[in-house]
């Protein structure tokens, strides 16, 4: 984790209700998420995963059987 300076807002009753970043650690947060973010997008693409399965029932229909065996 980067060492980000923060200062810890809290409320009368000392809960923890904000922080306090510096702008410029701000920027380097966001600059880290926006990756995170699009790494996460490419890990999620299902479209590569079409047709690579051959169903011989339709899937709801399964879905249902299923159910009604666990009553």
């Amino acid at each position: 984790m980067l060492p980000f300076k923060k200062k810890i807002v809290t409320d009368e009753a000392m809960h923890p209700v904000a922080v306090l970043i510096d702008y410029q650690d701000w920027q380097q947060i966001e600059k880290i998420l926006a990756a995170y973010q699009l790494l996460q997008k490419e890990d999620l693409n299902l479209n590569q995963y079409t047709g690579v399965i051959k169903l011989n029932q339709d899937p709801l229909e399964y879905q249902q059987q299923i159910r009604d065996d666990w009553h």
